[in-house]
């Protein structure tokens, strides 16, 4: 069984701050299965990364309960306004997504990101 949106978003912003990271809550979504969208942003070059829940397909068969993400673009770090641009092309197709903002100086993540 997966644990609800709302109660991953909370662990996440947590385990960002344990790890000396620096994580808010842009945007509420559905709390029980709201799609969640992380962005990652690092102080040294002002880029930002976009991360996605990955496609059902991406999920292994013993593990279906996990959230895997995929970056939105395959640089992974771009500028600022493309992210703005896609998120709110995201929030038209899903008013129900959550979105977490990372400010990590070295740009980490801290998500379980899909293999393709």
């Amino acid at each position: 069984m997966r644990v609800t949106s709302g109660f991953w978003v909370s662990a996440f912003i947590r385990r960002v701050g344990l790890e000396n990271g620096f994580a808010t809550l842009r945007r509420r979504g559905a709390e029980e299965a709201g799609a969640i969208a992380v962005t990652v942003s690092r102080a040294s070059d002002r880029l930002v990364a976009l991360y996605l829940q990955a496609p059902q397909s991406a999920f292994g068969e013993d593990r279906p309960q996990d959230r895997l993400f995929v970056p939105a673009w395959p640089e992974i770090f771009v500028e600022e306004e493309k992210v703005r641009d896609k998120l709110e092309r995201e929030i038209r197709f899903d008013p129900d997504l959550w979105i977490v903002d990372v400010d990590d100086r070295d740009g980490r993540s801290f998500l379980d990101i899909a293999r393709t």
